[in-house]
C-alpha cells in the first residue's frame, strides 16, 4: 500500500508544480542591462556649470560667486564628466543680499531656470562667507558689525569672520534664509538647500562652539522655512546635527571632503576625514539611518586631478574612497567640474550604477485577458541595486496602448519605501469600463508627478522614445 501512495505523490507532482502560475497569466522577466543610467536626484553634479559647459580648466575651480554663463552648445555632454542632473551653485551672501534686505533673486531665478534647461535641478548653499577681504559677509554688515575678525573660532584655515553670537548675526542672516525659503520651498527646479550657518564657505567650523540659543536659532531659520523642499546638513557637531535631524523636516546631510586620505595629515597629528572624522561622526552625530528616508552628498576634497598628480592615489585608494562612500549610502557627488582621469573612468562607472537608486523590473506579472469584471490583477517584484531609496515621488504607473489612443493608470506604489534589495508592488487595478475592447500594449513607466511622462530609467532592456517599458500584449473584452 504505502508504494502505491508513493506513486500517486509522484504522478500529481509535475500537475502541483505547473499550476503554481494560473492559467491565462502572463510572466514576464526582463532582461537587465548594465548601463550606466542618469537619473533624478542621483550620480555626479556640476559644479558652477550646468550639463553641456566645458569644465574648470586644470585641477583649480572656483566657488562663491555669481555664476559665469557659458554659451549653450546645444549638447548636454560633459566632456570627461558625468552627465547629471544636479547643478551644484554655492554663493555667497554677499551677492544675493548686496543691500540690507534688498535680495538679488534674479540670480537664483537664473540659475534655476538654466538647470530645468539642461534637464537638471538645483542644489543651492548661501555661504555666510568665504576666506579673505574679497569673500567677506556683505559690506553692510560688515560696517554694522566693524572690523574686527579675531574670534573664539580663529583656525588659519577657515577661521569665523565675525562673530555669530552677536545678535545681528541671527536677525540678518537668518532673515535672508527666511526669506528664501519663503520664496523658493517646493520649487519644481530646486534639488534641495545645504543647511549652511557658519565657517568659511559655510561648512560649519567652529559650531561646536555656538550656545545652544545661537545654534538652535539658524537651525529653526532653514527648518522653519523649508518645509518640503530637502535640507543636506553639514556634518557640524552631535549638538547641531542631532537639533537639525530632530525638527520633522526633510534633513538629509552632506559633507565637504570625500577623498581626504592624508591631504593635512602631517599638520595634524595623522587626522584624516576618511579614516577618522567621518566614520566617527557619522555614528556619534545619529547619521547612520538618515540615508533610509534623506539624502546623502558628498563633496570631493580637491579634485580628481589632485588626487592623481598631488596626493599621488592609485587605482586601489580610488576603489577604497568609492566603497567607503557607497557604505555611507551615497546618492549624489559633486567632482567641482573638474574632469574625470581616462584611467579611473571604469571605476566611476562602476560607482555611478551603485550610487543612489538602481531599479531592476524582475518580474512582471498580469492576466492576459481582461473579462467582465474589468480587472488587471498586476504582480511586480522589483530589485534596487544602489545604496539608497528614491527621495521623491515618482509614481509607478501603468499603460494600455494601442494604434489609436492610450489610457493610464497611476499606482499607489510609494518607490520612497523601496530601500536596498527586493521590494514586492501587488495590485489589482480596475479597468474603466469605457475603454473599448481590443489588444492593447501594456506598459511600464516611472513618472513625473507633473508632467505624468516616465523620470526613472530602469535598468532593463526595451525603453522605447517615450521612456515606457512594454511589457507584452492583454486583450480587453
Amino acid at each position: 500500500m504505502k508504494k502505491c501512495i508513493h506513486l500517486l505523490v509522484f504522478l500529481f507532482m509535475p500537475v502541483l508544480l505547473l499550476s503554481q502560475i494560473a492559467e491565462g497569466i502572463a510572466v514576464v522577466r526582463p532582461k537587465e542591462t548594465d548601463s550606466v543610467l542618469i537619473n533624478p536626484g542621483i550620480g555626479f553634479n556640476t559644479f558652477q556649470h550646468f550639463n553641456g559647459d566645458s569644465l574648470f580648466p586644470g585641477a583649480g575651480w572656483e566657488e562663491g560667486y555669481p555664476v559665469k554663463y557659458q554659451n549653450y552648445s546645444g549638447t548636454l555632454l560633459n566632456k570627461d564628466h558625468p552627465s547629471t542632473t544636479i547643478a551644484y551653485w554655492r554663493v555667497y551672501w554677499k551677492f544675493i543680499e548686496p543691500e540690507l534686505g534688498k535680495y538679488r533673486w534674479d540670480l537664483i531665478d537664473q540659475a534655476l531656470d538654466s538647470a530645468r534647461k539642461r534637464g537638471q535641478k538645483l542644489l543651492l548653499r548661501i555661504a555666510p562667507y568665504g576666506t579673505g577681504a574679497e569673500r567677506d559677509v556683505p559690506g553692510w554688515y560688515r560696517k554694522m558689525a566693524g572690523s574686527n575678525t579675531n574670534f573664539a573660532y580663529n583656525n588659519p584655515v577657515n577661521k569665523w569672520m565675525v562673530d555669530p553670537e552677536d545678535p545681528r548675526y541671527v536677525t540678518y542672516f537668518g532673515g535672508m534664509i527666511r526669506a528664501l525659503g519663503a520664496r523658493y520651498d517646493n520649487h519644481p527646479s530646486l534639488e534641495g538647500i545645504d543647511l549652511s550657518i557658519i565657517g568659511a564657505w559655510g561648512e560649519g567650523g567652529g559650531s561646536e562652539l555656538l550656545s545652544q540659543h545661537t545654534m538652535e536659532a539658524l537651525v529653526d531659520a532653514y527648518t522653519g522655512s523649508f518645509r518640503l523642499s530637502p535640507l543636506y546638513v553639514l556634518i557640524m557637531d552631535e549638538k547641531t546635527n542631532k537639533y537639525a535631524n530632530s525638527k520633522g523636516v526633510r534633513t538629509g546631510w552632506r559633507a565637504d571632503c570625500l577623498g581626504d586620505l592624508g591631504f593635512w595629515a602631517k599638520e595634524q597629528n595623522g587626522w584624516t576625514h576618511m579614516y577618522d572624522f567621518y566614520p566617527q561622526s557619522i555614528i556619534e552625530y545619529g547619521l547612520q539611518d538618515v540615508w533610509k528616508k534623506n539624502p546623502v552628498s558628498f563633496e570631493i576634497c580637491g579634485t580628481f586631478l589632485q588626487w592623481r598628480d598631488v596626493q599621488k592615489y592609485n587605482e586601489a585608494d580610488v576603489q577604497y574612497i568609492f566603497s567607503e562612500a557607497l557604505k555611507w549610502h551615497i546618492s549624489s557627488f559633486n567632482a567641482k567640474s573638474s574632469p574625470v582621469p581616462a584611467e579611473w573612468q571604469p571605476l566611476v562607472d562602476e560607482w555611478l550604477k551603485k550610487m543612489g537608486y538602481r531599479f531592476v523590473l524582475k518580474s512582471f506579472s498580469y492576466n492576459k485577458v481582461v473579462d467582465h469584471k474589468k480587472t488587471i490583477v498586476l504582480r511586480t517584484w522589483w530589485e534596487n541595486k544602489g545604496v539608497a531609496p528614491c527621495y521623491n515621488n515618482y509614481p509607478l504607473t501603468i499603460r494600455l496602448k494601442n494604434a489609436d489612443r492610450t489610457w493610464s493608470f497611476t499606482t499607489d506604489a510609494d518607490i520612497r519605501d523601496w530601500l536596498p534589495g527586493d521590494n514586492m508592488y501587488n495590485k489589482y487595478l480596475t479597468v474603466p469600463l469605457n475603454i473599448p475592447a481590443g489588444q492593447y500594449d501594456i506598459q511600464v513607466g516611472i513618472t513625473d508627478i507633473r508632467t505624468r511622462t516616465p523620470a526613472i530609467k530602469l535598468a532593463i532592456e526595451g525603453r522605447d522614445a517615450g521612456g515606457w517599458y512594454t511589457m507584452g500584449k492583454i486583450r480587453i473584452l
